[in-house]
């Protein structure tokens, strides 16, 4: 039903408040969709509170429906948003956030960005853990088709949920624009951006960073995001036990211009997380000039390959690759040639038109 115009209703919820990864992915989709001449459908937003500057800037192709509520979670995603959604007449939903309401309203399609809470379930709280596996599980069976975000995204939703290969459509992130990357020598700084779970081994992290700083001692370690480890770890009380605390430092949250400084400045970029979908913020401190230290993992060598350092959970392992990128200009140079042709891969544009046509097809399908 791509000849004709359509009405997309669109759970908003993500983009409300400090946004992390599923609300930076659905706001750079309605960004491509508002700045493309070629896109002629309806897009109504449905927030549970009134949007910021930064969506007003999309301007008058995307619609805002504020059903205002103080929960935000599930009871309004299955009260609140499938009554707008009948009220504006939507045609087709695209469920942003692995679930959707059980009323079923119109078609939709439903973003799977990784299923860690099947393939990990220890690293949840049991009542959460229960809860994203229902939901998710009946979002994905019963919606026309699925997003992800990687092949091994797909392979894990096959694998953990049962839905065919065919049902899904891998819509990965667009890379950000390049910034400058002929700035002024770097300071020896070390940035992780990302909430803290368990399995981004913060602490492996910091004790690599201990052993790092005795061939650079000048070395600097800053942690951005919010704390959701369970059971919950301290990174400055790990770092103060070290007795490194005066080297570290660790902010909840930044501006996202606050954050760009922060990646212009960084010599050396660390993310070791055990399972994502993606991993964005990686791509983001390579258009910014700063090469990152993955955890060797299946995702890690499809999205990043040799456009990173890939090492073992070993702060040893670790540390070595940090030394390394903190003190030789030719790997450092070496790794941001390979990230520069990895950002030429990804495209927001593309991204956008995956799920465009996702939700054109799930139209289609049911008139």
């Amino acid at each position: 039903m791509a000849d004709r115009a359509l009405h997309i209703g669109v759970d908003g919820r993500e983009l409300v408040g400090h946004a992390t990864g599923v609300g930076r992915y659905l706001l750079e989709v309605l960004r491509a969709w508002a700045s493309d001449p070629s896109f002629a459908h309806r897009v109504s937003v449905i927030l549970p509170a009134e949007p910021n500057p930064t969506l007003r800037r999309l301007g008058d192709r995307v619609h805002w429906h504020v059903e205002a509520s103080a929960a935000s979670g599930t009871w309004w995603e299955q009260t609140r948003l499938p009554r707008v959604l009948k009220r504006i007449g939507a045609d087709v939903f695209f469920a942003a956030g692995y679930t959707a309401p059980l009323r079923r309203v119109c078609p939709f399609v439903v973003a799977l960005y990784d299923v860690s809470f099947f393939a990990h379930p220890e690293w949840f709280r049991p009542r959460e853990g229960r809860r994203r596996r229902w939901l998710s599980r009946l979002a994905a069976l019963r919606a026309t088709s699925v997003i992800t975000i990687s092949e091994f995204s797909a392979g894990e939703i096959v694998r953990w949920i049962g839905i065919p290969r065919a049902r899904i459509h891998l819509a990965a992130p667009g890379a950000p624009p390049p910034g400058d990357l002929h700035a002024k020598a770097r300071p020896p700084v070390v940035l992780f951006v990302g909430s803290l779970f368990n399995r981004r081994h913060i602490p492996e992290l910091l004790q690599a960073f201990a052993l790092a700083l005795s061939s650079v001692p000048e070395a600097r370690l800053i942690l951005v995001g919010d704390n959701r480890t369970t059971p919950p770890v301290d990174p400055l009380t790990i770092a103060n036990d070290l007795g490194i605390g005066s080297c570290v430092s660790w902010r909840r949250y930044v501006s996202d211009h606050e954050l760009e400084a922060l990646y212009g400045q960084a010599r050396v970029f660390a993310f070791l997380s055990d399972y994502e979908g993606f991993a964005m913020t990686p791509m983001e401190a390579i258009a910014m000039g700063t090469p990152p230290v993955l955890l060797d993992t299946p995702v890690s060598r499809e999205v990043y390959g040799d456009a990173a350092a890939l090492v073992t959970a070993d702060p040893a392992d670790i540390a070595g690759a940090l030394v390394r990128l903190l003190t030789d200009g030719n790997a450092r140079a070496s790794l941001m040639a390979a990230g520069r042709r990895r950002l030429d891969s990804y495209s927001w544009p593309r991204t956008a038109n995956i799920v465009r046509r996702a939700l054109e097809d799930a139209a289609g399908r049911h008139p």
